[in-house]
């Protein structure tokens, strides 16, 4: 099996940490025939595919045989943002549904035990058909059986339908949405899609929370995913008076 180096994972403090274990404990509690989840969003940049790397490594440090797929076929960004380095003639998930190579070279074992990547490979703009094909669908299920979990990043569901097709074969659905820039509207119509791929949605993540309205536990959040926000957002945010942020789990 091929092994994929990742480079770029942030460390996280001991809050950034416990936010992750409730969220990755809902995932385990969620029921056996859990086994395949999609991630996805309204928009770009709601921190999707960040949440599911850091889900992906946290499952893994549990003892779980973790595997995240990058289906986000159109514009990925999870090799690049993680700096992960894939050796020599990388293949990927678009290689091997258009034939180019066998399931066995798509899957890399990383360098964090218990957690195997299938990257993306390389963008196409007509992912659809892939999306759709037997192919797909037969490296979903073998995923199924021969690891513990099986995490897909798509695209975000509020753009493109990739998202929706992706969810007909899978076991749940996750939503990351962005504190103040995701609309209730557009999480209506994502949330629809969705249903109607009759997948369920099993959780949502409130992703960039303003510090100062955890008014419950304001004392205890204020640092809460400083390391997180320093390094991936910036420390302020000029339009909301230089306000930290950071992040909120949930479940639905």
């Amino acid at each position: 099996m091929k092994r994929a180096e990742i480079h770029n994972l942030k460390a996280m403090d001991y809050t950034g940490t416990e936010a992750l274990n409730t969220i990755c404990s809902n995932l385990s509690f969620a029921g056996k025939n859990l086994k395949k989840i999609v991630f996805t969003s309204c928009s770009a940049s709601d921190g999707k595919s960040f949440m599911t790397m850091q889900i992906a490594v946290n499952l893994a440090k549990r003892g779980r045989r973790v595997v995240l797929i990058d289906a986000d076929l159109r514009r990925s960004v999870l090799v690049s943002r993680h700096h992960i380095a894939l050796g020599d003639n990388p293949m990927g998930l678009v290689h091997y549904l258009a034939g180019h190579c066998a399931l066995e070279e798509a899957i890399y074992e990383t360098n964090i035990p218990n957690a195997y990547l299938i990257p993306v490979g390389r963008n196409t703009s007509n992912p659809l058909p892939l999306l759709n094909s037997a192919e797909f669908i037969q490296l979903l299920d073998y995923c199924a059986e021969n690891f513990d979990l099986v995490l897909v990043d798509a695209a975000p569901v509020g753009l493109v339908i990739d998202a929706a097709e992706i969810a007909k074969y899978c076991d749940g659905t996750v939503f990351v949405t962005r504190y103040r820039k995701t609309h209730a509207r557009e999480l209506a119509m994502a949330r629809q899609q969705i249903e109607q791929a009759n997948c369920p949605i099993i959780g949502c993540i409130i992703n960039a929370v303003e510090m100062d309205t955890l008014s419950a536990k304001k004392n205890y959040s204020y640092s809460y995913y400083s390391h997180y926000n320093t390094s991936y957002y910036g420390t302020k945010d000029k339009k909301d008076g230089g306000k930290k942020t950071g992040l909120l789990k949930g479940k639905k």
